[in-house]
């Protein structure tokens, strides 16, 4: 993580910056990736949809997917000519009608579903496909996040799959990762190749589905790459990826300022303008733990303090970091990684303002690409 430029010492905080350089960065990892394999790459947008950077992204990329409705418009309209899927546990017809006028696949995620709407894609261009559960969990301790899970209600298990493709089936959809190595999801398409590998040489295309680290360090992307091309060759299917955090990883800052000391029982507090339960939930949901520029865990430097919001909830806690001083009222903090998630899911609880949004471009020049205000909060209300 770097030291802040001067250009972004001038913003107002809470700000999100995203790092044009590093977003780029990633890109370049997962277009090599389509081009030794000849898969194709979509960025889902359930972790990053800001959508300045889409005209970007598609030059890289094939496309995008989407959780519904709203992020298929997005892609539409933000990144057109590009491929634009869809995957949503449940559609309503009046949503379906629109779907599939913008979408190039759509995914059911149930028989029924596939049935219930099949008078208004059938007719269309969109190609058609199932969610399917492998029943295969690579995941401990993150059942929140596991499509494996028991009891999960995403994607539809053997056992309830018909032996032969519903008419007008075109693909297969299964995912089942979060975060997490090739070697996952090696483990899991043997497991989806065991119970549905019947059906694959019928079909036109297979999606892996998200969750892929592709771009962290360390990722293996030989074993990624040796997946897709067996399956490639093999099967005669076009391969689809979708990774949402891999795109923007590390591609993105949070800055925050220090409004307030308060010395609790046990340690100083620092009371910040950035809220985990409004700007970073997956603090809160996960856990997780955001790094923070110049800061250890704690007890790791001479003074640990506790991060956290200026809002009413006890819990909204970031975490508690250690520096080589303690810092003081007017301090800028620097969370990073925090393109991914952050953005999506920011809420105004309390009546927290939304923090801007920034683009640092390859240049070193800072843009500020949105700025939130109070009608902001206001028009979500009433």
């Amino acid at each position: 993580m770097e030291r802040l430029a001067s250009t972004e010492l001038g913003l107002r905080t809470p700000v999100y910056v995203v790092d044009e350089a590093a977003l780029v960065q990633n890109l370049s990892i997962l277009q090599g990736v389509q081009q030794r394999t000849g898969c194709h790459i979509l960025l889902a947008q359930k972790a990053f949809s800001m959508f300045r950077v889409y005209p970007l992204i598609g030059q890289y990329l094939a496309g995008a997917t989407a959780s519904g409705l709203y992020e298929a418009r997005l892609a539409h309209e933000e990144m057109p000519g590009k491929e634009n899927h869809v995957f949503c546990p449940a559609y309503t017809p009046e949503e379906m009608e629109q779907l599939v006028k913008i979408c190039d696949h759509i995914s059911f995620n149930s028989l029924a579903q596939l049935e219930a709407h099949r008078a208004v894609w059938q007719g269309s261009h969109a190609s058609v496909g199932l969610r399917v559960n492998p029943e295969h969990s690579t995941q401990e301790g993150h059942a929140i996040y596991d499509p494996c899970a028991p009891g999960s209600r995403l994607g539809i298990r053997r056992c309830d799959f018909p032996n032969t493709l519903p008419e007008g089936v075109e693909g297969l959809h299964f995912h089942t990762l979060c975060e997490q190595d090739s070697a996952p999801l090696v483990e899991t398409f043997r497991a989806f190749e065991e119970t549905f590998g019947s059906f694959l040489s019928g079909l036109k295309w297979l999606n892996l589905g998200g969750g892929h680290h592709i771009t962290r360090q360390g990722y293996d992307l030989k074993a990624l790459e040796d997946l897709i091309l067996y399956i490639r060759k093999k099967y005669g299917v076009e391969v689809y990826l979708e990774p949402g955090e891999a795109i923007a990883l590390n591609a993105g800052f949070l800055i925050t300022t220090v409004l307030d000391v308060v010395q609790a029982s046990d340690m100083p507090v620092l009371i910040l303008d950035a809220s985990a339960a409004c700007h970073m939930p997956d603090v809160l949901e996960m856990p997780y733990r955001p790094p923070l520029f110049g800061a250890g865990e704690a007890g790791e430097k001479p003074c640990t303090c506790r991060l956290a919001a200026r809002t009413c909830l006890a819990g909204d806690v970031i975490g508690e970091y250690s520096f080589d001083k303690q810092p003081q009222v007017g301090d800028r903090l620097v969370f990073g990684d925090m393109a991914i998630y952050s953005m999506v899911k920011n809420n105004t609880f309390n009546g927290m303002p939304l923090p801007d949004i920034a683009l640092r471009h390859t240049d070193g020049r800072c843009e500020v690409v949105r700025r939130f205000g109070y009608e902001d909060f206001k028009m979500r209300l009433s």
